[in-house]
């Protein structure tokens, strides 16, 4: 039997982003969609002559989609472990596939069933080797979103150390780029290595060590450079991704036409209304900011709510990878204490999980309950709304109409 249904008493619907009473949902198995979603009614007709063989009890829990982790490094453990440089220093390519492999189930039993993975890290076009085995049913894992290497301006996010005499000792994590033409190049370059998305930075350290300070991060690469990058994405019909961590960097960013800004942690007012005009998610990435910007905090946390109030549609993630996969629940937790109402947060982290992945242009939909979609299906132990810690009592996962945690517990369907 390929079919059967899921009864659940609380489902969280992100479309109207309410709880909506007795609700089933129908999926298939084989093609690992909803078939149908309908509202029971109990008083009428019995639960016991609704329930067949096969059916899902989750009544008593609270229900709701597949969590969508907008901003992950599969490949990275937590800087508190150890730095990115160190771990493309230190660590083999064995054992960087397999505490990948491991992220990726930590992240599936947290109730993560889509990972939007924005850069290798050192890892070449891996993490697109990765998806293909989670797709595959080789190991468990969120369906995966990846840009492979990020592209940046020679001399910005590269490994480099002060004993490298010129060269680099360490793995190239960027696909090094100077011209709009070697942009179009390189945009072309990530698309035959399998991504899935195109990921660059508009602003990175161009000068290291010990002088300049840290104002010498700058634009990188230049602005006709991003709208070459941007240009040549929408003719594979791929959506772009853009690391800003200065104001300047994010306004050129935003004018260029990208589909998403990350970290943004000097946003202002102008920033937001042009990201809205244009439609720009922003994912703030608080979880990594809490650990690296501790002392301008509760700044980035002000303006991340500044952002929710000007209509700026956001995405919840974490830069996850950076700090542990499992634990990716924290950005939401954190956005949560900014002010943004637990069911925009959900909302954020499912339907906006979505959008920053391509909206349409990601192949598939996921994030919400409807005919047709990704048969994605989380519930939790608690009602987050009412406690939020509930966020990190998850007692089943579906992904795909497939039953990957039940009862609190791994099992493999």
């Amino acid at each position: 039997m390929t079919q059967f249904t899921l009864h659940t008493t609380a489902l969280f619907d992100p479309q109207i982003k309410k709880v909506r009473k007795n609700i089933s949902i129908e999926v298939d198995s084989s093609t690992g969609l909803i078939v149908q979603v309908f509202e029971r009614d109990d008083g009428k007709r019995p639960f016991e002559t609704v329930m067949k063989d096969g059916d899902i009890d989750l009544r008593g829990k609270y229900v709701l989609p597949g969590l969508v982790d907008s901003h992950t490094h599969v490949f990275l453990h937590s800087y508190d472990e150890a730095g990115a440089l160190q771990q493309k220093r230190d660590e083999s390519i064995v054992e960087r596939v397999l505490r990948g492999a491991n992220h990726c189930k930590l992240a599936l039993m947290a109730g993560y069933t889509t990972y939007r993975d924005l850069g290798s890290e050192g890892m070449q076009e891996f993490d697109a080797n990765m998806r293909d085995s989670i797709a595959r049913g080789i190991i468990p894992g969120p369906r995966l979103f990846v840009a492979t290497k990020v592209i940046a301006s020679t001399g910005s996010f590269e490994c480099r150390t002060e004993n490298a005499s010129g060269g680099h000792c360490l793995p190239a994590s960027a696909d090094a780029v100077d011209g709009p033409e070697a942009c179009r190049q390189a945009v072309r370059r990530r698309i035959a290595a399998g991504a899935d998305i195109i990921k660059f930075f508009a602003d990175y350290r161009r000068r290291i060590m010990r002088s300049p300070p840290p104002s010498s991060t700058r634009i990188s690469p230049a602005h006709e450079e991003m709208k070459m990058i941007v240009s040549e994405a929408a003719l594979a019909r791929c959506p772009v991704s853009a690391h800003c961590c200065t104001l300047e960097g994010a306004l050129a960013a935003i004018d260029a036409g990208v589909d998403s800004i990350e970290h943004g942690y000097f946003a202002t007012d102008e920033m937001f209304a042009r990201m809205v005009d244009r439609n720009v998610i922003f994912v703030p990435t608080l979880a990594i900011a809490e650990k690296l910007h501790a002392k301008r905090f509760d700044q980035i946390l002000r303006q991340v709510k500044r952002a929710h109030e000007l209509g700026v549609r956001i995405a919840c993630g974490g830069d996850t990878g950076t700090y542990p996969h499992g634990d990716n629940v924290r950005e939401l937790e954190l956005m949560i204490q900014a002010g943004i109402p637990v069911a925009d947060v959900l909302e954020a982290c499912t339907v906006g999980g979505w959008e920053a992945c391509g909206r349409d242009l990601c192949g598939r939909r996921f994030g919400w309950f409807e005919q047709g979609l990704q048969a994605d299906i989380v519930a939790l132990e608690g009602d987050p709304e009412v406690s939020p810690e509930a966020l990190r009592k998850v007692d089943f996962v579906m992904k795909d109409a497939q039953v990957w945690k039940r009862d609190g517990k791994f099992t493999q369907s």
